[in-house]
């Protein structure tokens, strides 16, 4: 199956002046704290940003060394983005003998048994989320768990997928707007290995990173610090970073959200041999992970692309997906723009807005188990090879093969098909300049970021790369002004989450073992 928008879709587009001046979109973007010399922080979470538990906007991931910083779902880009910037203007001002690390692999390393898990205090659901964690490094590495990303967070407005429902002659309700957004994963899936191509930006990693994972693939060197793959565009997101081939059991094929919930929880509550070789606990008697099933909890399932909605406190996904239905995407697959001040830019917005919507209005078919392989197949190719001249990749039911070029050409003619319509109805031409400039990148890959940043890392070593963009960066953003908000925001923000945390601390009345016995008991586990 090869993509491809219809007349009638176009036409109907056309007759859509408003239904995309109101996507809601959220930034999620991760980042190590790191040293002066590019070894990982060894430092706790600063104070001066309170408590990653319950700060909304600066918060922590697997470790307390991996900062996240999260942007309110708004619809001006321009708002998100400022947002952002004044998150990394702050914090570059509160680390006064640390940086933010500006790749997505991760810095030195030396030793991985002294990464600092996250810390969220001393309450039941604190001690939970950092239990996951630990959990995480028995079952994967804890090197893996430092790999940074951005997750982009999207919607359309309710308006559209009423006057879709109307177009398609759907039932107007909330399960035409899940059928819509899984159409739209299973076609990531299918395609989405373009987003990687474009904007995949780690095609090298640190010597000591292999070393841990055992990797036998046929890196070159610079005979010091530095491997890379000479054609890769994103490790990251290939089997040597963060992946997790025990999750390729589970066969989600995206073709229903019954389906989806019931593989999430089968998974959270299906016993992994693998797993329970590491046990429940250690010898001295203390918990090492939540349980020995294939998923601690859902949001251990790894995927480039995955369905969301808002829950409320103990809620897990699944229910309140199959209370509501799916209400947003989570994008997963972008690395860290290394030539971004904050890790991403505009231009990949505008991309990700129109190839999205692109993967809402192609062909609406179910995915086999077998097309779910080659999409996988061929994400795998493009990680580690994607910009090597007439790479081909398998696409449709037929396993046909073709080459990256012509998929991607294929693909592009549909989305300045799109972007003309979206930009009539904007009285814009911002869409179509986002075509010029990407499609440059499907027949120069030299034009790609992991081209560019390859060139760099392969005549400076991947450390002194990674500090030399950090170092550049902090120095810029701790001395521009802050634009949306001021320093007491974010001191009031802090203090806040602080005395929340501190209050849920005090109400707690259960023992830690007693939550979890719970917390197992309410989700079946």
């Amino acid at each position: 199956m090869l993509p491809d928008i219809s007349n009638s879709v176009l036409s109907w587009l056309k007759n859509q002046p408003y239904d995309f001046k109101n996507i809601n979109r959220g930034i999620e973007r991760e980042t190590l704290r790191v040293t002066n010399h590019g070894n990982i922080a060894n430092s706790n979470h600063p104070k001066l940003l309170g408590s990653a538990l319950k700060n909304e906007w600066i918060t922590t991931d697997f470790s307390e060394s991996l900062l996240e910083f999260i942007t309110p779902v708004d619809s001006r880009i321009e708002y998100m983005f400022s947002f952002l910037r004044d998150i990394h203007r702050y914090v570059a001002r509160i680390l006064n003998e640390e940086l933010m690390w500006s790749l997505s692999m991760p810095c030195r390393i030396e030793d991985e048994n002294k990464i600092k898990l996250a810390n969220y205090g001393t309450s039941n659901i604190g001690l939970m989320k950092t239990l996951y964690r630990k959990g995480l490094k028995n079952r994967y590495g804890a090197m893996m768990q430092t790999i940074s990303g951005i997750h982009y967070n999207f919607s359309l407005p309710i308006l559209f997928w009423q006057e879709w429902a109307n177009f398609r002659k759907l039932r107007n309700c909330k399960e035409t707007v899940s059928t819509g957004y899984l159409t739209l994963i299973r076609n990531y899936h299918r395609f989405g290995w373009i987003i990687s191509y474009l904007f995949g930006a780690s095609p090298a990693i640190y010597s000591n990173f292999i070393q841990r994972n055992n990797i036998t693939l046929p890196f070159e060197t610079n005979n010091k610090d530095t491997f890379w793959l000479p054609y890769a565009t994103s490790l990251r997101l290939s089997d040597i970073g963060y992946s997790n081939k025990y999750q390729n059991i589970l066969k989600i094929t995206f073709n229903s959200l019954e389906e989806y919930v019931h593989i999430l929880r089968n998974a959270v509550n299906t016993p992994f041999k693998k797993f329970a070789e590491i046990g429940i606990k250690d010898k001295d008697g203390n918990r090492i992970q939540l349980n020995t099933n294939i998923l601690q909890i859902e949001n251990e399932f790894y995927s480039p692309i995955r369905p969301k909605c808002a829950t409320h406190f103990s809620e897990v996904l699944s229910d309140a997906l199959l209370k509501n239905g799916i209400e947003y995407i989570e994008i997963r697959s972008l690395d860290i723009n290394p030539f971004s001040a904050i890790g991403i830019d505009k231009t990949q917005i505008y991309f990700l807005d129109l190839f999205l919507i692109w993967c809402i209005l192609i062909d609406v078919s179910e995915m086999t188990i077998e097309e779910l392989h080659y999409s996988k197949k061929n994400w795998k190719i493009v990680t580690l090879e994607g910009r090597k001249p007439n790479k081909k990749i398998n696409i449709g039911h037929n396993n046909k093969k073709y080459s990256i070029l012509d998929v991607g050409k294929i693909i592009f003619d549909d989305l300045y098909k799109l972007a003309e319509i979206l930009d009539m109805n904007q009285n814009s031409v911002k869409y179509q300049k986002i075509c010029d400039q990407f499609l440059l990148y499907l027949y120069d890959p030299e034009l790609t970021y992991s081209a560019r940043i390859l060139n760099i890392i392969k005549k400076e070593g991947i450390i002194s790369a990674g500090l030399s963009l950090s170092k550049k960066y902090h120095n810029l953003l701790r001395l521009e002004p802050l634009h949306l908000l001021q320093e007491k925001d974010f001191k009031i923000k802090a203090r806040n989450s602080i005395l929340e945390q501190k209050r849920i601390e005090n109400s707690d009345l259960l023992e830690f073992d007693d939550y979890l016995n719970n917390f197992n008991k309410k989700n079946n586990i």
